[in-house]
């Protein structure tokens, strides 16, 4: 709706995981490089933590776009599975026609894939997002899976997205072998409040941006207090005031169309 009116060829503040618009702090760009480094580099398994909205799974997106056509990858959006439904539910994420298997002829069909994978010089990633939704159960059995290998690689290389309980679920006693694996880790903080500012310009930019909308030294005082620099949050808040200045016609976001907007969000009568 505001599109037109700023001259924007798409919205700047969806809340899509859109490699596109990842704004590569220091931070972000570091959990990056240590996904990309712990894949590329076969190191088993690979953590990465983050509160939600942190952006972790449009860096996972990215790290995607740059591993090319060599790795065959499996992204596991909703790990509220079985044990039996998670063996299968990656074994049709690489493609595999399972739907009819049970969970050992599941399990056959993917060794076999993994095998013809390395017999091609391919690598195989499975990265599953929100991990900390894992059972004990699960987490054991992503453990074993990472235990299939030749006699000189693994077959498999894993990626563990999730919120900051995962850390916590992983030191669990019980799970102290699949915590040795892991060995690359990283959690991504919030932006700074001096990001926030780099942030929001930089969608704008990637949108098409030509100087409009503008918002204020005290919108983005605003807007950092109240997202605390979780980026889902802050888009949230900036398509609402886009929304605004559209409706009242104004090109510049300030303090108190921050207010309204988080108001509105919040389901407040004040802020």
């Amino acid at each position: 709706m505001y599109l037109e009116y700023y001259g924007l060829k798409e919205p700047p503040f969806s809340i899509t995981p859109d490699p596109r618009f990842l704004f590569y702090s220091a931070k972000h760009r570091e959990a990056f490089n240590h996904l990309l480094y712990g894949i590329r580099e076969r190191k088993g398994f690979v953590q990465l933590t983050g509160e939600v909205g942190a952006g972790k799974t449009t860096i996972c997106r990215a790290m995607l776009e740059q591993l090319g056509p060599e790795y065959a990858t499996a992204l596991i959006l909703n790990p509220v599975l079985d044990v039996d439904q998670l063996v299968k539910a990656i074994a049709i994420e690489f493609g595999l026609a399972v739907k009819t298997m049970d969970r050992l002829e599941s399990g056959a069909a993917l060794n076999q894939f993994l095998l013809e994978q390395v017999e091609q010089g391919k690598e195989t990633v499975l990265i599953i997002d929100e991990a900390q939704d894992l059972t004990n159960a699960l987490l054991e059995q992503v453990r074993l899976l990472s235990n299939l290998e030749t006699g000189q690689r693994k077959l498999l290389q894993i990626a563990l997205l999730g919120q900051p309980e995962l850390r916590d679920r992983l030191n669990d006693l019980r799970l102290r072998q699949l915590r040795q694996r892991i060995t690359v880790r990283f959690h991504l903080p919030p932006l700074t409040r001096a990001e926030v500012g780099q942030y929001i310009q930089h969608r704008l930019e990637v949108s098409g941006a030509k100087g409009i909308p503008f918002f204020t030294q005290g919108a983005l005082w605003r807007i950092y207090h109240y997202s605390r620099g979780i980026p889902r949050l802050i888009n949230a808040v900036c398509d609402k005031c886009l929304l605004a200045g559209y409706v009242q016609q104004k090109d510049r976001i300030d303090f108190h169309m921050i207010g309204l907007a988080i108001r509105e969000l919040e389901g407040k009568v004040d802020i």
